[in-house]
This record gives C-alpha cells, structure tokens and sequence, in this order.
C-alpha cells in the first residue's frame, strides 16, 4: 500500500491541491463539510477561539494557523495581517501564556512573499509586525514550511526576525535532501524548530521519494535536534517517531520542558491526550478559515488513514 500511495496517489493527490476546479467543486459536496470539520476548526474567530480554550482546558498546548498562501494581492495579505492581528488579542488572556501553551503559525507567501514586486520584502515586514504583537501579549510565532522553492527565503527571514526575537520558530521538512545540515545550523544555534516528514509534491532531485528513505532522515534530523542546544518540536503521528524522540531526549538529558510533540487537529486525538497526560508537552496545530482547501488535500497526501477517512465519508454522505 505505502508504495502505491507514494507512486501514485501521493503526486495525485498534490495535483489535486493546486486545482481551482477541484477546490470548487468541492466546496458544493455535501459532504465536505463533515470532513472539513475533522480537521479544520471552523472558519471564524469564534469558532477556532472555542477550539483553543477546549484544548487549553485538556492541558494540551496550541498553535493556530489563519488559512491562506500564495496571495498575490497586496491588500489581501494586509488583509491576513489584520486577522492575525485580532486572533492575538482574542487570544486567552491567562498567566500561563508565559509557558509556551500559546502559539501562532505562519506562512509567508500568505504575507505577501509571492507579489511580483518586493514580495520577500512585504511579506517579512508583514511577519514582524506579527512577531512584535505576539511578544506583547506572550505569544510564540512559527513560521510554517511550504514547498522548497520558499525554503531559502524562509529561512532568512527567520534569521532576520530571531535577531530580536529569539524565540521565532520555523519547520524543517526531513523530506528534503538539504534538511539535515539546516537542522545542524539552528540546532546551533538555540532555534524552536518544528520537524515533520513534509506535505508537498516534490521533485526527487530536492526530496527523497520513498517513504522509509524520508524515515530515515527523520531520524537523523531528530537526532540532530535533540544533541543541539534549541527547542525540537517533533511534528509525527507515526508511533516510531513518537517512542524515538521519547528515547534520544531521555539520551541527550532533555527535561520535559525543553521539547514537545506537536499533532494535527483532528488525527490521533487519543494520543494526544494519552502523551499529555503522561507528562509529555504537547502541542496540536489548530487551522481555521475560509482557505481550507489546500490545507485539507494535503493532510490526505500525508498518510493512508487520511484518505481512508475522507473515503468512508464519501460513501456514508
């Protein structure tokens, strides 16, 4: 099945994610609606505000992505600062904010980094004046991966922001080749940095193609992480990497606190709690917005029991 899935539907199912007509038509299945829900926390404010205060309540930390990427309207990603902007003041006002429970995720091209003019620039300012709201209130910001033609610029811009913020995180996909010796930079040098296997359909020559090679990789990157002097945050699912990080922080002498799991809102909600209550942190990606569709398609991309769900929902709907 993991062959098929990688070979075949995985690209498919990437070819679907950047389809107008798909996204449209999909907009109109009665039952898309009951899948959105599984994975994304409404589409107002109220609606993912509820979720956070759920999740804080079961001891589970939070980082909430607003949905959107690839604007090319410069009025639409000011648009997507102001809703940042307000989920941080509707964020729960409470001493433990201090802690890390509370965690915003962004992705620059949403900001303005794919305009035709000064985009890396826009989208950069863009991102501080989230940043600087954020460490007002005592709130982290990540800035989420997208697929590697962004990587670089990414990465500048969370050089550039960690120079006053040194607490700005970033994801680090073990998929692409380059990874490891990026995970060996901001290991170094005290960087939060999110690992996850990756999401987008890649070329082979920037991205290892099957499924145990991107394994492995994950494994060395999380070794890396854990040996360094930052904070890993261990984006899987998958039970091997979940006991294997539990095993290289017990290795390297990690506190609880000086790490964390992070999951997707909606899969494995049992382990999340079962990791949290069992003195793990944990931390769950909450999205929420009007733009779920590329996000949803490519949650189906990463794992079988992904598709699965959405499949059983096709024919029970």
């Amino acid at each position: 099945m993991g062959t098929v899935f990688d070979g075949l539907l995985r690209p498919a199912i990437g070819a679907a994610s950047r389809s107008e007509r798909l996204e449209h038509a999909s907009q109109q299945w009665s039952v898309t609606e009951r899948v959105v829900r599984r994975f994304v926390a409404g589409e107002s404010l109220p609606d993912v505000i509820s979720t956070v205060v759920d999740q804080l309540t079961d001891g589970v930390a939070v980082t909430v992505d607003f949905l959107g990427e690839d604007t090319v309207d410069e009025a639409r990603a000011h648009a997507t600062v102001r809703a940042y902007l307000d989920l941080l003041d509707a964020m729960p006002a409470s001493p433990e904010n201090a802690d890390g429970s509370l965690e915003v995720s962004l992705k620059l091209t949403a900001l303005g980094a794919s305009l035709p003019e000064h985009g890396d620039k826009i989208a950069e300012e863009n991102a501080r004046t989230i940043v600087e709201a954020a460490h007002r209130r005592g709130i982290l910001v990540t800035l989420d991966a997208e697929d590697h033609t962004t990587v670089d610029r990414r990465l500048a811009t969370v050089r550039s922001l960690r120079d006053d913020f040194p607490d700005t995180g970033t994801v680090l996909q073990a998929y692409l080749r380059r990874t490891e010796d990026d995970c060996a930079e901001f290991a170094a040098s005290g960087a939060r940095i999110r690992l996850c296997k990756g999401a987008y359909a890649e070329p082979a020559a920037v991205a290892f193609p099957e499924r145990r090679q991107v394994d492995d990789s994950y494994l060395r990157c999380l070794r890396i992480l854990m040996r360094g002097n930052g904070y890993p945050m261990v984006a899987s699912h998958d039970p091997t990497m979940i006991q294997a990080a539990a095993i290289l922080a017990d290795e390297f002498g990690r506190t609880p606190d000086s790490w964390e799991h992070q999951m997707l809102y909606g899969i494995r909600v049992d382990e999340q709690r079962r990791l949290a209550v069992s003195g793990a942190r944990v931390r769950v990606y909450i999205p929420y917005g009007e733009q779920w569709y590329g996000y949803l398609v490519r949650r189906l991309a990463e794992r079988p029991a992904n598709l699965g769900f959405f499949l059983r929902a096709l024919v029970s709907g």
